[in-house]
């Protein structure tokens, strides 16, 4: 059992070891070249990180505190619900609670954290994201009322390039102050340079 009960914070540049632990790659599947200097990096971008969400009034970095240990963490962003629609949306997103620390109120916590904010800022909607693979977390999730609206999907720009056409439609163009640069072309003309750099003398 814990001594204390959770307590939700500002994140502060102080975190930044605890939020790369958080947030880095899973130890099970570590990160595709993740070496003896990967926890360095990790925490660097962490401190960089907070520094900037610090900054931005519509950007919140929670840290829900245990015993003086971080427990977990949210990230919360302010944006519009729609393109179309004026009304604005707290985005609650990478809500993550450390494995150990599961079960004892961590994300309920979080997630009221979330909600006092977008009444604070008189934001009429909440947007959380749990990721699919989470059981615990979708249950949690609807058990508080949240329904599911959306699927979301990701992949690395490489590989979905690979999936697309290498000459694209016209809407897919990438315009610049000149004429249309056709993005098919470009990569191919990229692709046409490596090759003549990796040949030998």
């Amino acid at each position: 059992m814990f001594r204390t009960p959770v307590q939700v914070r500002e994140a502060n540049p102080d975190d930044a070891d605890a939020l790369a632990l958080v947030w880095g790659p899973h130890p099970d599947r570590p990160a595709d070249g993740a070496g003896p200097d990967d926890g360095l990096r990790l925490a660097q971008e962490a401190d960089a990180s907070v520094a900037r969400i610090a900054a931005d009034p519509d950007q919140r970095l929670l840290v829900a505190v245990i015993d003086d240990v971080v427990a977990g963490a949210v990230h919360l962003t302010r944006g519009q619900l729609s393109p179309v629609r004026g009304e604005d949306a707290v985005f609650v997103i990478h809500l993550h609670v450390i494995d150990r620390f599961r079960r004892h109120g961590v994300g309920r916590a979080l997630i009221e954290a979330s909600v006092t904010w977008a009444e604070e800022k008189e934001i009429p909607h909440v947007i959380v994201a749990a990721s699919v693979s989470s059981r615990d977390a979708n249950r949690f999730m609807a058990r508080l009322g949240l329904g599911q609206i959306a699927i979301v999907r990701g992949a690395t720009t490489t590989a979905l390039r690979a999936k697309l056409p290498v000459d694209p439609p016209v809407a897919a163009r990438v315009g610049t102050a000149g004429p249309h640069r056709n993005v098919g072309a470009v990569l191919a003309r990229r692709r046409s340079m490596r090759r003549m750099r990796a040949r030998p003398e």
